[in-house]
C-alpha cells in the first residue's frame, strides 16, 4: 500500500521510539475492507522494530494502540488513510512523548487535572482538511490523560450510524454520547470545552509573576511579527496566545503574501511558528488573556490558568474576527465555501457563482470585486434598503452579474460533507425559503475587533478598534497595538506583519529613550 519511499520517510520518524506498541486490531472476517487496514498497519509495523500489529476477529473494522502492553486511550474506527494518516502516526509519536505539538507543562497539568473517565469520539471524512487537528488534539489528550479515551470514526464506513445522529458536516466530537463540539476547532478550544462539561481537580498554578521586557499578546501575523523583531533587539519577550496563526488557520489558499506565490493558513501558521523558534520568545500558546492590570510603570497579564507575567510594556495583536451568521452549516463549511475575505479567498472561486450576504459598504464593495472574478455574484440584505455608499451602490448596479436580493434571511448553509453546495434564504416579507446552489458564500456583516480585555486602559473606536497613531502607541504609556484589532485600514496578512514590526520598534525606541 505504501510506496518506498514513504516507508523509508516513517522508518526515519520512527527511529526515535523507545517504547514497543502493539496495533490491536479488529475487523469481521468478511469486511470489504479488512485486507486494506491488515495491509496498511503491515507497512507501518515494518518500518520500526517497535511496532507490531495482531488481529482477531470483532464486529468493527478498528483498531487500538497500546505501549507496552497498555491502552493509550488511542483508537480509530476505520482506516486512517487521507488527512487521517498523519493523525495516526502523530498518535504513536506522542505517545512517546514525542511530537512538536505537545503543549507545555501548565497546560499538560490542565489535561490531567479534567475528571475522568471521559470517552470521547469524533467522526470525520477522510478527505476533510478541518479533521485531523481535532482528532490529532484529542488523541494528544487520551496520551496525557490515562481516563480519557479518544476514537477516530471514519463517518464513511458507518453511514446508519451517520445518519442516526443526524450528523450533516464534519468532524463532530462526542463526549460520552453528548455532543460537545462540531467544525473546525484546534487544542485549547476543545481543552476549554472540556474543563467547562467536565469538573476538575486542583491544579497547581505557578503564581510566581513571569518578568519580561515585553509581552505580545496574540500570536497570529502581527503578534509574530512583533515578538520577532523584539527579540532580534535582544529584549526578553513573551508571547501570549490562543494559537500560533490565529485567524490566519481559518483561510484555506494565500496567493497575496508577496513573494510567497502560494501558501495555506495552516502552511503559514507553521511557518510563524518555526520562524519563532530561531528567536528567544517564550512562547505560552493555549491561553486567554483574563486581564490586564497597570501596576506603577509595569504591567501584569494574568491568563485563564492563573498564570501572571509582567512587562514595562506590551503589545496588543489579538486580530479581530468576522462578524457570522450563526446559522447551522456556517461553521462547518469555514474554509470549503465559507469565506470572509474577498481579497485572500475571492480568486479561488474564479468563474463560480457565489453569494455575498451584506449589504453594507464591505458587502457591496465584496460584490464588486468578486463581479470580476466570479461568473455570477448574488447579494442578500437583511434589511429593506441597501446601507452602503451611493457610489459603490451606482457601480455594483452597473454590473450585469451582480444581482441583489433585500429582506433576505439567510438561514442555513448547505453542503454534502466535503464542502458548501448552497445556502437556504427566508424571504423576510412573504416567509417563502428557497435554496441557493452556490460554490461559495462570503459573509460581509463587518468586523469584531478582539480588544475587550485592554478597553479598560486604551481608547477604541465605535467598531472596538484600537486607536493608535501612525507609529502603534495607543494613548496608554507602554501600550502599543499592531493588526487587525486597531484602526489600521485594509485587514491583510502582509499589512498585519508590518505593522507588528513597526510596534515592536517603537516599543524598543521608546523604551531606549525613555519616553
Amino acid at each position: 500500500m505504501l510506496d518506498t519511499s514513504l516507508k523509508e520517510q516513517i522508518r526515519s520518524i520512527f527511529a526515535p521510539l523507545q517504547a514497543k506498541y502493539v496495533l490491536n486490531v479488529t475487523a469481521p472476517p468478511q469486511h470489504e475492507n479488512k485486507e486494506e487496514m491488515i495491509e496498511l498497519l503491515g507497512d507501518i509495523a515494518s518500518v520500526s522494530e517497535h511496532i507490531t500489529y495482531h488481529v482477531q476477529s470483532g464486529n468493527e473494522l478498528a483498531f487500538s494502540v497500546l505501549k507496552d502492553g497498555k491502552e493509550t486511550g488511542v483508537h480509530f474506527r476505520g482506516i486512517p488513510n487521507g488527512h487521517e494518516f498523519s493523525s495516526f502516526l502523530l498518535a504513536i509519536l506522542n505517545a512517546d512523548g514525542q511530537g512538536k505539538n505537545i503543549p507545555d507543562e501548565a497546560i499538560c497539568k490542565r489535561v490531567q487535572a479534567l475528571k475522568t473517565p471521559i470517552r470521547l469520539k469524533t467522526y470525520v471524512s477522510l478527505t476533510c482538511t478541518n479533521c485531523p487537528d481535532v482528532v490529532q488534539a484529542l488523541n494528544l489528550m487520551a496520551v496525557l490523560n490515562p481516563g480519557i479515551s479518544h476514537e477516530m470514526v471514519d463517518g464513511g464506513l458507518y453511514p446508519e450510524e451517520v445518519d442516526a445522529l443526524k450528523i450533516k458536516a464534519v468532524p463532530v466530537v462526542y463526549a460520552d454520547d453528548e455532543l460537545l463540539h462540531f467544525g473546525k476547532s484546534d487544542f485549547g478550544e476543545l481543552l476549554g470545552k472540556l474543563e467547562a462539561r467536565y469538573s476538575t481537580t486542583a491544579v497547581v498554578t505557578d503564581c510566581t509573576v513571569k518578568p519580561y521586557d515585553v509581552i505580545v499578546v496574540g500570536g497570529g501575523p502581527a503578534g509574530s511579527a512583533a515578538a520577532i523583531y523584539s527579540a532580534r533587539k535582544g529584549l526578553k519577550v513573551a508571547m501570549l496566545a490562543e494559537r500560533i496563526g490565529g485567524q490566519v488557520k481559518e483561510t484555506v489558499g494565500i496567493e497575496n503574501l508577496i513573494s510567497v506565490p502560494q501558501t495555506t493558513g495552516d502552511a503559514l501558521a507553521a511557518d510563524l511558528k518555526n520562524h519563532l523558534g530561531h528567536y528567544a520568545v517564550d512562547i505560552w500558546e493555549h491561553r486567554n488573556v483574563e486581564n490586564v492590570a497597570q501596576t506603577g510603570a509595569e504591567y501584569v497579564v494574568s491568563t485563564n490558568g492563573g498564570e501572571r507575567y509582567q512587562a514595562p510594556s506590551l503589545i496588543i495583536a489579538t486580530g479581530a474576527k468576522w462578524r457570522q451568521l450563526n446559522v447551522p452549516g456556517e461553521t462547518e463549511y469555514v474554509g470549503r465555501g465559507v469565506a470572509y475575505c474577498p481579497h485572500c479567498d475571492g480568486p479561488f472561486y474564479k468563474s463560480k457563482h457565489v453569494a455575498v450576504v451584506g449589504g453594507g459598504n464591505s458587502g457591496i464593495e465584496a460584490a464588486i470585486d468578486l463581479a470580476g472574478i466570479c461568473s455570477k455574484v448574488t447579494v442578500f440584505e437583511f434589511a429593506d434598503t441597501l446601507k452602503a455608499d451611493k457610489v459603490l451602490l451606482d457601480k455594483v448596479r452597473s454590473l450585469a452579474n451582480v444581482e441583489i436580493f433585500l429582506s433576505s434571511q439567510t438561514t442555513e448553509v448547505i453542503g454534502n460533507w466535503e464542502k458548501m453546495t448552497g445556502i437556504r434564504v427566508k424571504d423576510r416579507i412573504t416567509g417563502e425559503e428557497r435554496v441557493i446552489d452556490l460554490d461559495a458564500v462570503f459573509v460581509q456583516i463587518g468586523l469584531s475587533a478582539n480588544s475587550s480585555v485592554v478597553k479598560h486602559i486604551v481608547t477604541t473606536n465605535e467598531r472596538g478598534e484600537i486607536a493608535i497613531d501612525a507609529h502603534c502607541r495607543t494613548n496608554a504609556p507602554g501600550v502599543y497595538a499592531a493588526g487587525d484589532v486597531t484602526t489600521v485600514p485594509y485587514k491583510q496578512i502582509i499589512i498585519a506583519m508590518g505593522e507588528g514590526a513597526k510596534a515592536a520598534l517603537t516599543s524598543f525606541e521608546d523604551g531606549m529613550r525613555k519616553v
